[in-house]
C-alpha cells in the first residue's frame, strides 16, 4: 500500500489534526533563502520599512497558498493530482516536470549550501559532507509526513532558538533596539524590489502547498495552519536574516553567526534549515514524478535523492540562476488551479476516481505560457504579474470557449467533492 497516496486522495482516516498540520508548514515555511532574502532586505531598507513590506509580502503569498490549501485539504489531492482538473491527465505532466525538476535542482542546491560553509569552518572534505547529508535527508524524506512531522517538531523550535539569539546579540551590538529602528541603510531598495523579493522568495514553493495540506482533517485546519506558518515562519526567517545583516553588513545568517562567534549554534541552525527546506524539496518531487511514472513517491525521492547529491556541486555552481528561472513559471501554476476551482468550478471537483480526464487542455497551457511571460516581461512584481496574467488568459480562454459552445472533453460522472 502507498502510504503517501501518491496517485489518489487521502483518505479520511489518514488525516491529520492541527497541531501536526500546523508544525509540517512551519516547517515548510522555514526555508533557508528566506533567511537570505532578509538579508538583502534588511541592507536596504529602514526596519519600519522592511516590518510593512514583510507584512504585506505575506498577506499575498498567505492568500495564496491559503487558497491552495483549502482545495488540496477539500479533495485530498496534491498539486500534481489536482493540475489533472485544469491542464488534463497530460497536462498535468508538464505541473509535474515542471515543480519536480525544481525540486530537485534545489535539493542539490541546498546540500552545497550547507557543505561549503561548513567546509570551510570544519575543514572537512565537501565529498563526504554531501554524501552523508544527501543520504540522511533523503532517508527522511523516505519516511514520508511522519517523518517531516517529526522532524519540524526537532528542528523548529532550534531553528527559532538559535535564530534569537544571533538577534539579540545583533541588536547588542547596535546599541539596542532604538538604534536598530534609527538604521538608514546606505544604498536603498524600492519598495517594489522589497515587495518583489518578498513575494519571490517563497511564491514557487508555496505552490506546492497542497502537497502538505492534503493531509489535513479540515478545510479550516488546512488554512489556517498556513496562514499561521507563513506569518510567523516566514517572518521569522526574514527578521533573522535582516537584523544580522544590519549588524555586520552581511547578507548570508551563517557568515552572520560565524562572525558573532557562534560557530557551533551557525552549523546546527544551517543544517536544520536546509534539511527541513531539503526534505520537503525531496517530498514534493516524490510526488511530482510519481504522477508522471506512475511509480509510487517512496521509490522516487530514493531516485531524485541520488540525482541531486550526485550533481549537488554542479548545481550549485551552474544551475541557481536557472532555478529561479523555474521558480518565476511556478505561480502560473497554482493561479490557474485557483482559477478553475474557485472562479469556473465555483469550489466543487468531481470525484477524482470517477472521472475520466482529458489528455491536455490547451487553455490551461496557453495561460500559463501567457502566465510565465507576464512574470518576465511585465514591469511591477513578476509572482504577482504571473499570477494574474495567468488567471485572466485561463478565465477569458474558458469563458470564450463555453461562449462558442465548444464542450469540455473532461468527462464528470458523479456529484461534486463537497
Amino acid at each position: 500500500m502507498d502510504k503517501e497516496f501518491s496517485l489518489q486522495p487521502v483518505p479520511a482516516a489518514h488525516r491529520q489534526g492541527f497541531w501536526r498540520m500546523f508544525v509540517v508548514m512551519l516547517g515548510f515555511t522555514f526555508f533557508s533563502a528566506s533567511m537570505l532574502s532578509g538579508g538583502e532586505l534588511g541592507l536596504g531598507l529602514t526596519m519600519s520599512q522592511f516590518i510593512w513590506m514583510v507584512l504585506l509580502g505575506n498577506l499575498i503569498l498567505g492568500g495564496y497558498t491559503a487558497g491552495l490549501a483549502y482545495m488540496a485539504a477539500k479533495t485530498g489531492l496534491s498539486t500534481h493530482l489536482l493540475a489533472r482538473y485544469a491542464f488534463g491527465e497530460k497536462g498535468s505532466y508538464l505541473v509535474s516536470f515542471l515543480l519536480g525538476g525544481t525540486q530537485v535542482g534545489w535539493f542539490g542546491v541546498g546540500l552545497a549550501m550547507f557543505a561549503v560553509p561548513v567546509n570551510k569552518v570544519t575543514g572537512i572534505d565537501m565529498l563526504p559532507l554531501v554524501l552523508i547529508s544527501g543520504v540522511v535527508m533523503t532517508a527522511s524524506a523516505f519516511f514520508g509526513m511522519k517523518a517531516l512531522a517529526i522532524l519540524s517538531f526537532v528542528a523548529v523550535p532550534a531553528i527559532a532558538v538559535l535564530g534569537s539569539m544571533s538577534v539579540g546579540i545583533a541588536i547588542s551590538d547596535l546599541g539596542g533596539i532604538s538604534a536598530l529602528f534609527d538604521y538608514q541603510p546606505e544604498t536603498t531598495l524600492s519598495l517594489a524590489a522589497a515587495l518583489t523579493i518578498c513575494v519571490g522568495s517563497f511564491a514557487s514553493g508555496g505552490t506546492l502547498t497542497p502537497d502538505f495540506t492534503r493531509f489535513a482533517n479540515r478545510k479550516k485546519t488546512a488554512v489556517w495552519t498556513t496562514l499561521i506558518a507563513f506569518f510567523i515562519g516566514n517572518s521569522l526567517m526574514f527578521l533573522f536574516g535582516a537584523v544580522g545583516s544590519i549588524s555586520t553588513g552581511l547578507g548570508d545568517i551563517s557568515e552572520v553567526m560565524f562572525v558573532q562567534g557562534l560557530i557551533v549554534p551557525a552549523v546546527i541552525v544551517l543544517g536544520l534549515n536546509i534539511w527541513t527546506t531539503n526534505d520537503n524539496a525531496l517530498y514534493a518531487s516524490g510526488l511530482g514524478f510519481s504522477n508522471i511514472t506512475k511509480i509510487k513517491k517512496s521509490k522516487m525521492v530514493i531516485f531524485n535523492g541520488i540525482v541531486g547529491t550526485i550533481f549537488a556541486m554542479w548545481l550549485y555552481n551552474n544551475f541557481v540562476g536557472w532555478l529561479n528561472l523555474l521558480g518565476a513559471a511556478l505561480p502560473p501554476i497554482g493561479a490557474i488551479l485557483l482559477a478553475d476551482f474557485f472562479i469556473l468550478r465555483k469550489r466543487k471537483y468531481p470525484d477524482f476516481h470517477k472521472m475520466t480526464f482529458q489528455t491536455i487542455s490547451w487553455p490551461a497551457v496557453i495561460a500559463w505560457v501567457g502566465g510565465f511571460a507576464s512574470a518576465q516581461f511585465l514591469p511591477g512584481i513578476p509572482p504577482l504579474n504571473g499570477i494574474v496574467g495567468a488567471v485572466i488568459i485561463y478565465v477569458g480562454l474558458r469563458l470564450a470557449a463555453d461562449k462558442l459552445g465548444e464542450t469540455d472533453k473532461q468527462t464528470e460522472i458523479g456529484k461534486g467533492v463537497s
